[in-house]
């Protein structure tokens, strides 16, 4: 490669220029969650008037979702891979779009039905050898750098620089340097119902054990109850403040892993600038591309592998709706049934789907007798291991639709376990 100093040098612009080069037509991919490259996606909605029928694919935004609002709907177009507060309106009224994908297979839609024309990143300035760091999110973004016609990155000096995948500046188009504070995402709330879920979840793991956690004050709580374990690792989609705690604690250490020993594993890091000073240049830390991070195959290497998410609904036969409320569309599929299957192939591997026992301040149940009219089957009755919620934990895979019945019914809230009873008489033909 010719000097990559010049090469940086001969292709920084302003924001304006850069945005210059989208074109009406094009499929944009911005990155993802809390590396979303903000400075960039102000200065394309500057431009909004300059484009007709831009679409628009992320997964988790974090940022504004200004292209999603009514007034821009003849100059953007949102494909959401993950529907979230800022693009839900959009894809409920229609001008959006939900396109389901497991999140290890989302990297080849960019060679398939979704082609890229121009990626929006954020980088880190280049290292000595002229690579710059993905930084907090390598997931789909790296796939998205490699595979589009034009790249236009913002260069962000307070991204933390990951090891993982590097990119070197000759496969950027455009640079543009802005130094401004990461995407944070606050620390949830955990009452006395998280943490009751949170102790039950610890007692499924075991000293040794390789973790998968989801986003949220649930995995977050069962953090809290981890402190007497020993020899935990990381392999998981994303993690948070939580797991720095615990890394600090010498609790975590990936001692024990069978893949990647000693390393954290993620494709994308959400959380507060504690996070992101652990990460910064932190060897111990690999942030890959999520196809290989959650391809199950790649997971299920880490023996003893524990996979945490969360749901909206379980029905009685253990069917999961994690993603949908009825026919609204309300996030994705994401990594969840990825990590659920790696666990099953992995050697002592568990998954487990943990939950409070109703919603709506206690109005609704979330054990119920079907899933809603609508709503989309996220993890099948034949991948679903263990449910937990805040009154205990019902082991389904391996048991009749009886027995799974009964022991979701058992995790129920009390007050709609008469409900829950009835209906089962009624399907098994058979006294409770």
């Amino acid at each position: 490669m010719a000097d990559w100093k010049e090469i940086y040098e001969s292709r920084k612009v302003s924001a304006d220029e850069a945005v210059a080069r989208i074109k009406s037509g094009n499929r944009v991919v911005i990155g993802h969650a809390c590396g979303e490259p903000s400075f960039l996606v102000d200065a394309m909605m500057a431009h909004a008037q300059d484009y007709r029928d831009v679409e628009i694919v992320h997964m988790v935004a974090m940022g504004k979702c200004e292209y999603c609002k009514p007034e821009y709907a003849a100059n953007f177009r949102h494909n959401a891979l993950f529907v979230g507060g800022g693009s839900r309106e959009a894809v409920f009224s229609g001008r959006g779009d939900y396109t389901p994908s497991f999140f290890f297979e989302i990297p080849q839609l960019f060679h398939t039905t979704l082609p890229v024309d121009v990626a929006m990143v954020s980088l880190t300035p280049p290292d000595e050898e002229g690579n710059c760091s993905l930084g907090v999110s390598a997931d789909y973004d790296y796939e998205a750098v490699m595979t589009a016609k034009t790249v236009i990155a913002q260069v962000n000096d307070q991204m933390p620089f990951t090891y993982g995948k590097l990119i070197p500046v000759d496969k950027v188009t455009c640079f543009v340097e802005h130094s401004a504070p990461l995407i944070e995402l606050a620390p949830p709330k955990i009452g006395p119902v998280e943490e009751a879920i949170g102790r039950n979840c610890a007692s499924l793991i075991n000293d040794g054990d390789t973790l998968q956690l989801g986003i949220g004050a649930i995995p977050d709580a069962v953090l809290l109850f981890l402190k007497d374990k020993k020899d935990l690792g990381i392999h998981s989609e994303m993690f948070s403040d939580g797991v720095v705690a615990l890394a600090e604690a010498g609790v975590i250490n990936n001692s024990k892993k069978t893949l990647h020993p000693g390393k954290y594993v993620a494709n994308f890091l959400m959380g507060t600038k504690r996070l992101y000073d652990f990460v910064d240049h932190n060897p111990d830390v690999l942030v890959l591309p999520v196809d290989y991070v959650n391809h199950p195959v790649v997971a299920a290497k880490n023996d003893n592998l524990v996979s945490i998410n969360s749901c909206v609904q379980v029905d009685l036969m253990g069917q999961i709706a994690s993603e949908s409320i009825g026919f609204k569309q309300i996030s994705g599929v994401g990594g969840q049934v990825d990590f659920i299957r790696g666990a099953a192939f992995s050697k002592g591997g568990r998954a487990i789907i943990a939950m409070p026992s109703t919603a709506a301040k206690g109005t609704v149940s979330k054990i119920v007798p079907l899933l809603d009219e609508g709503a989309a089957v996220t993890t099948s009755r034949n991948d679903v291991d263990y449910v937990v919620t805040e009154y205990g934990i019902a082991h389904l895979k391996g048991h009749t639709l009886r027995d799974r019945a009964r022991a979701l019914i058992e995790i129920a809230h009390p007050d709609f376990q008469d409900g829950l009873k009835e209906e089962f008489e009624k399907r098994f033909h058979c006294a409770y």
